[in-house]
């Protein structure tokens, strides 16, 4: 697929995907006149990276977690680094969560002393 209906498949900017591309997490093979084309997995990617970089991670640390990504093989360091990654999304969670409730509590309080 070509770059403009994979950024409308996944819901992200063409200039997302090319950014994407200069930080060696998406790849794109070129036609003859230079036009990427983009496998169909890389919607799943590009969805996978979002959901990375809204959880706080850098381009860097997906890159690197790209290689389980793509094999679902991992080594005692990519296994160790991604628990890491799932303890520190979970504690912002947690602390997500926690400021939620306090903000319903305000709310309610304040629905009922308008």
């Amino acid at each position: 697929m070509r770059i403009g209906q994979l950024a409308t498949r996944s819901g992200v900017s063409v200039r997302a995907l090319r950014y994407y591309e200069e930080q060696g997490l998406l790849i794109a093979e070129r036609s003859p006149s230079g036009q990427r084309h983009y496998p169909e997995e890389a919607v799943e990617k590009v969805l996978f990276f979002q959901d990375m970089y809204s959880a706080g991670l850098t381009s860097k640390r997906i890159a690197e977690l790209m290689p389980c990504f793509d094999t679902g093989h991992t080594d005692a360091e990519q296994r160790s680094m991604l628990h890491a990654e799932r303890n520190r999304i979970h504690e912002r969670v947690t602390q997500l969560t926690a400021a939620l409730r306090r903000l319903d509590s305000v709310i309610a309080v304040a629905d009922t002393h308008p």
